[in-house]
């Protein structure tokens, strides 16, 4: 099983394409041959997670796999064909799931391999589902977190993921160690006191988080926002 993270940086004068693509192409990218689970997924800076963080030129998807051989297919296929028709510049990361518990969309898509381990990169991924009663309450707690996470040592890359601009949202990060994506989401005053309210808040329906090492990058690591991302993860 692998999973990839195609992400694509677009130039607004092709967003009708864009919208167009987001809503042809997600039931073209679950038929796919050896696609077990698949999402496409508009972007954000990561900076509020709230309503006005979306970021119009970036566009991703996030597919698990049964072999890499199908995935190796992705950019052959009319899915792949039209993003990169569309995109001025692209990247994309293969990934083997560390660690993953919760669910997406009543699924478990990654497995949960917990206990191993990689010296390298790693990627983490938050989706979550607000309650939509709660969603004001999360996005007026979460500022500092992300602020928190801009600042984090060790954070190589870093924005936010939906699958609808209100209320089905996540981060993806990359960290340059376990260590240093364990040290934040665990020591860090405002991203424990965050978890700490995720069950007296109740602000999730549905939440999720994995943990990834980084196989593979290709492409151009700018369009996650990660400079040196060519170091340390076998990129080409």
């Amino acid at each position: 099983m692998l999973t990839t993270l195609h992400v694509w940086r677009v130039p607004r004068r092709a967003l009708g394409g864009v919208l167009m693509r987001m809503a042809v192409d997600r039931r073209r990218l679950r038929a796919l041959p050896g696609v077990r689970f698949a999402k496409l997924l508009g972007t954000g800076t990561g900076a509020t997670l709230g309503p006005g963080d979306v970021d119009l030129t970036r566009w991703a998807a996030l597919t698990v796999w049964d072999d890499p051989a199908d995935a190796a297919r992705f950019d052959a296929s009319a899915v792949g064909r039209g993003w990169a028709g569309l995109s001025a510049a692209s990247a994309r990361l293969d990934l083997r799931t560390l660690h993953s518990r919760g669910t997406w969309s009543g699924r478990t898509p990654f497995g949960s391999e917990n206990g191993l381990k990689t010296d390298g990169p790693v990627l983490a991924l938050t989706r979550a589902r607000l309650a939509p009663a709660r969603a004001l309450t999360f996005w007026r707690a979460i500022p500092p977190v992300t602020a928190a996470l801009h600042e984090a040592d060790g954070v190589l890359s870093r924005f936010g993921i939906g699958e609808a601009p209100i209320g089905w949202q996540g981060t993806v990060s990359v960290w340059r160690s376990t260590a240093h994506l364990v040290e934040f989401a665990y020591r860090h005053p405002q991203h424990r006191a965050a978890i700490a309210r995720t069950t007296t808040a109740r602000w999730y329906a549905e939440e999720l988080f994995a943990r990834f090492a980084i196989l593979d990058l290709a492409g151009d690591p700018a369009v996650l926002g990660w400079a040196d991302g060519e170091k340390g993860c076998g990129g080409r």
